[in-house]
């Protein structure tokens, strides 16, 4: 197939293009390479994506309507794998335009840019913090998801929303992914492995919230990449069991559809520690601090969707992860 993916450049959206070109898939990448974080660790992805011979990457914006529209007046994408987004929680507490622009913008141009080249099917990630204040575990795409506590959170909502919008009304089907905290080799910096990590091996303190009793569901990017992979295949269709009366929020009578995907294993953060300490053969310095704005203090997915509908089947326990994570962070670094 031809696809499309945004955000190529980034942690998730370089694991699924390396994934589709070794199966033999043509890969457009899009990606606006910026500062979030390192700059050279995307282009060192991009490097890697381009010893495919499938692999093509356009540099641009979201929010530039007529660049994201360029990107679809050639040859027709059979899927678009939308993963380019602003991400984080707490850069969303002070940078909250940012947000705006990419996440609601820029989803709005891409789906605007579908409905007009009659796109099969648009697989867009969004995200395990939209379950905001919910307290019942583990979270279901089937519960009411109505308070989150971040404008992070907020907008993969929105994109939620605007999408079923746009499968009501123009009939495109869209199916969206409620990561949950992704690791793994080539992972975000700002993330809780890398900064770890690094700050272990330089000797220095970690900052440890909720006193080290947040529990995550770690989630490794090669079972990510098989339910993004997977669920992008598999174009999302109506239900014709909803019911108006008794709405399920996971579904709908238009061709939409919403999953969890995640290890529905969840992990006390001090075991997460744990686990690096014994793959460095160091102990980490922990600063125990309390909660952060925005964070919440367990995530659990309830994945029985996804497994039902694409034979997602998450295989990879948190040690191995983490040890593979280490072997490339070493490699990558020289450390």
């Amino acid at each position: 197939m031809n696809i499309l993916v945004t955000g190529a450049a980034g942690f998730i959206g370089y694991h699924v293009s390396r994934a589709l070109l070794a199966r033999g898939d043509t890969v457009t990448g899009f990606d606006n390479l910026n500062d979030y974080y390192d700059v050279g660790l995307k282009r060192a992805r991009l490097e890697q994506l381009r010893l495919f011979g499938g692999f093509t990457f356009v540099k641009g914006s979201l929010e530039d309507a007529a660049a994201v529209g360029a990107l679809f007046s050639g040859r027709p994408f059979d899927r678009v794998i939308h993963l380019a987004a602003q991400a984080g929680v707490r850069y969303s507490l002070t940078h909250p335009g940012a947000y705006v622009q990419s996440n609601l913008v820029g989803f709005m141009n891409i789906l605007e840019a579908c409905r007009y080249a009659r796109t099969p099917h648009l697989a867009y990630a969004s995200s395990s913090s939209v379950y905001g204040l919910n307290t019942r575990q583990p979270f279901s795409v089937h519960d009411n998801v109505d308070h989150p506590i971040s404008l992070y959170a907020a907008t993969k909502k929105a994109n939620e929303l605007m999408a079923h919008s746009y499968a009501h009304l123009y009939g495109l089907p869209t199916t969206g992914l409620r990561f949950f905290t992704v690791y793994g080799p080539w992972g975000r910096p700002d993330m809780a492995l890398f900064l770890f990590t690094k700050a272990i091996l330089a000797g220095q303190p970690i900052e440890v919230f909720n006193h080290g009793k947040m529990r995550r569901d770690f989630t490794y990017i090669d079972d990510i990449v098989q339910g993004v992979v997977r669920t992008a295949d598999r174009i999302a269709t109506p239900n014709p069991a909803w019911d108006a009366a008794a709405p399920d929020p996971g579904t709908s009578p238009a061709p939409y559809r919403v999953y969890n995907i995640g290890n529905h294993t969840p992990v006390e953060l001090d075991r997460f520690i744990a686990a690096i300490e014994e793959n460095l053969g160091r102990k980490a310095i922990r600063h125990y601090l309390p909660m952060q704005p925005g964070d919440v203090p367990a995530t659990c997915a309830d994945v029985e969707d996804l497994e039902r509908d694409v034979g997602f089947a998450p295989a990879t326990p948190l040690e191995t992860g983490i040890a593979r994570f280490i072997e490339w962070y070493k490699e990558y670094y020289g450390a």
